[in-house]
């Protein structure tokens, strides 16, 4: 066996990281470090195709170990590319895209989560001016964050608000120029991370619901696992498959589209995402153009069709804001394949939510209409 010198070893290691990185999430754990490499994939897969390189490159042997490392890390770049797929161009898009004029059931709006010591908040005022959506929800916003949006409702007709103020980094604003109806502020998992649910009506006179979230993230400085996260989520998920109702989900809900969780709720809720086949629309960490990924997102059942959905810019916060618009179209829910899950996943998903312990608080009728 030759012997190994400093670089070598240093590259063996380097070789272990992708690897090891890939294996994790594979284990069925809530812990945080076992799912926090759900999130960076992408990366994941540039470092294993950089590992290869590397190796091919600087070593002047072919010893086993190196070549068999080798060979894992081209298992891992193909892995990895593989779970991150359906939100590349490589793949067939989920949702249509409407191409129509407005017949009074388009609904269009923006989820920022703006960092609550963020201080501009004219980059994301400016923003709403610009493309002027039905609905606004902001995330991390707290009473300094109140009064700054407050001229939505005096000069932009937002005369519909659910007001969470909140300093823990889970307060939530809702503004909708459009009716809302039997809101309702939720703590399921914990007291202090709220969510919102209600009632809205398009300009067609139809009612649809929408759910705003965002649950804690498996991370050293916040929850230890995933257990409440992935709770909420899968109750939203169960509610709506129960009620059947047309629905739209938004909100930073601190989890990948590509997770093992992320792709549970769909299955449990029955509701589809427009960036499937068009892209990652990554939205977090605004500030390391290397590190992001999609945190924000969009999810609707399959009575509606996409007209746009795109990333804003920069607001000052460490998420980017995200637009959608969609076009509520009944007759799409023929032509539009959701997935089901089987009753293992069923059986998953109860398993999650148990464990969760959820209080299931709610508050009704938590908002207002500005005398409407």
């Amino acid at each position: 066996m030759p012997e190994f010198s400093f670089t070598d070893w240093l590259l063996f290691a380097l070789l272990c990281v992708p690897v090891l990185a890939t294996l994790l999430p594979l284990v069925n754990h809530n812990h945080w470090s076992f799912r926090i490499f759900d999130f960076p994939r992408p990366q994941i897969a540039a470092v294993s195709l950089l590992c290869v390189v590397l190796n091919y490159v600087l070593q002047q042997h072919e010893h086993w170990l190196f070549v068999a490392f080798e060979i894992l890390n081209l298992g891992c770049f193909a892995y990895q590319l593989k779970e991150i797929s359906a939100y590349t161009r490589l793949s067939k898009p989920e949702v249509l895209r409407y191409r129509g004029e407005d017949d009074g059931r388009t609904v269009s709006l923006i989820t920022a989560n703006v960092l609550t010591g963020n201080r501009r908040s004219g980059l994301l005022l400016g923003q709403i001016g610009r493309y002027r959506p039905d609905v606004v929800l902001t995330l991390e916003s707290d009473d300094w964050w109140e009064r700054q949006l407050a001229v939505l409702e005096r000069e932009q007709g937002y005369g519909y608000t659910v007001k969470i103020p909140l300093d823990n980094l889970y307060g939530m604003h809702l503004y909708s120029r459009l009716p809302l109806r039997n809101a309702e502020v939720r703590h399921w998992v914990a007291e202090d991370i709220p969510s919102i649910a209600a009632e809205m009506q398009l300009r067609s006179g139809e009612w649809i619901r929408i759910y705003c979230l965002h649950p804690m993230p498996p991370s050293p400085t916040e929850a230890d696992t995933s257990t409440d996260r992935d709770a909420e989520l899968l109750l939203v998920g169960k509610e709506i498959a129960q009620n059947n109702h047309s629905v739209l989900v938004f909100g930073d809900l601190n989890d990948v589209a590509w997770s093992r969780t992320s792709r549970l709720f769909q299955k449990i809720s029955g509701l589809l995402d427009p960036r499937k086949g068009r892209g990652l629309f990554s939205t977090f960490h605004a500030g390391y153009p290397l590190f992001r990924w999609p945190l924000d997102h969009i999810f609707h059942s399959s009575d509606f069709m996409m007209s746009e959905i795109k990333v804003l810019p920069h607001i000052g916060s460490d998420h980017f804001p995200v637009y959608g618009k969609f076009q509520f179209a009944p007759a799409a829910e023929a032509v539009q394949e959701k997935e089901a899950a089987d009753a293992e996943e069923k059986q998953e998903a109860r398993e999650k939510i148990a464990e969760a312990e959820p209080v299931k608080e709610v508050v009704r009728e938590k908002y207002t209409d500005n005398g409407r």
